[in-house]
């Protein structure tokens, strides 16, 4: 997600995927803050002309920034600091923190959106000389040895051997993260208005029995629909999505409470509850131990894109 500016516009934040004609939930185009900034991406980084197995660059645009829909002819792993980045790939969208990385496999479209002031890495991987592949887009755990790693291959002074032997490592600590953090929309014509309402505010709280009033239809219908387009009930959708944009809020310095009352959560307590059904762990463990492994790993030199 890398590429170069296209354009400012100015509006509220929010976790929407706006609809593209005909209706549907479109990848990209989300709700913007002032002074986003658009991006199209390049399809590689500048000195992968050449033949290479491992590419990696960083950037920090320091302001809100959205890539439109795009893919890469390379498998790309993306992952932050000091914020975080939401991405659609197909029907679904995965949330980016500190602690946690997305690997897009070659030629799988893709759009984002990154918070303000966080730093953006990304590696590409070739292909034809990569021995680990992942059926799907997937969350990949970034270990202060793996992230080391990629920021030392982004150097444009290692000779043949220091680089192949550095990539060795990469693809024997390259492991998927757990929870695999993403959520499918619907696509399904009976609930796609509720996820669209829910992408545009999580914290809205009308009820499976106010949906069903309101769009003609059954509390039933929509929790069948729900649950065989995306494998998890109304609620437990609604909670995932919560999450998601919980994950947003708290990577750009939001606190517990103001993050829980912002999501429409009656009480603290009840936030952290549903986090921890969701990530395994309470926010401040998760972010805790995202940022200690941070300030293990200061690493930099990253070649500025």
């Amino acid at each position: 997600m890398s590429g170069t500016e296209a354009g400012r516009t100015g509006r509220r934040p929010s976790s929407r995927i706006a609809s593209p004609p005909g209706g549907g939930a479109g990848l990209g185009a989300w709700r913007r803050e002032p002074s986003t900034l658009v991006r199209q991406a390049a399809p590689l980084p500048r000195g992968a002309a050449a033949p290479f197995v491992i590419i990696a660059q960083s950037q920090v645009p320091g302001a809100p920034t959205e890539w439109e829909p795009h893919a890469h002819p390379a498998h790309e792993l993306v992952w932050v600091r000091c914020g975080a980045l939401t991405a659609r790939v197909g029907d679904r969208v995965l949330t980016v923190s500190e602690g946690c990385g997305l690997w897009v496999p070659a030629g799988e479209v893709h759009a984002g959106r990154l918070t303000a002031q966080a730093e953006l890495h990304t590696a590409f991987f070739a292909p034809d000389r990569t021995p680990v592949a992942f059926e799907g887009p997937t969350a990949i755990a970034m270990t202060p040895v793996l992230e080391s790693l990629l920021m030392y291959l982004a150097r444009t002074d290692l000779d043949v051997g220091a680089r192949s032997r550095a990539e060795a490592v990469v693809f024997d600590v390259l492991e998927p993260s757990r929870p695999q953090l993403a959520l499918r929309l619907p696509g399904d014509a009976r609930v796609d208005v509720i996820a669209d309402a829910l992408l545009r505010d999580p914290a809205e709280d009308r009820s499976l029995e106010e949906w069903a009033r309101d769009l003609g239809t059954s509390p039933r219908t929509i929790s069948r629909a729900f649950r065989t387009a995306t494998g998890l009930s109304f609620a437990q959708w609604r909670q995932s999505l919560r999450i998601h944009r919980a994950l947003t809020l708290l990577s750009e310095g939001c606190e517990v409470q103001d993050a829980s009352e912002i999501l429409g959560y009656a009480q603290t307590s009840t936030f952290i509850d549903a986090f921890r059904r969701v990530m395994g762990t309470t926010p401040g463990t998760y972010f805790g131990a995202s940022r200690a492994a941070a300030d293990r790993n200061p690493v930099s030199g990253v070649r500025k894109s």
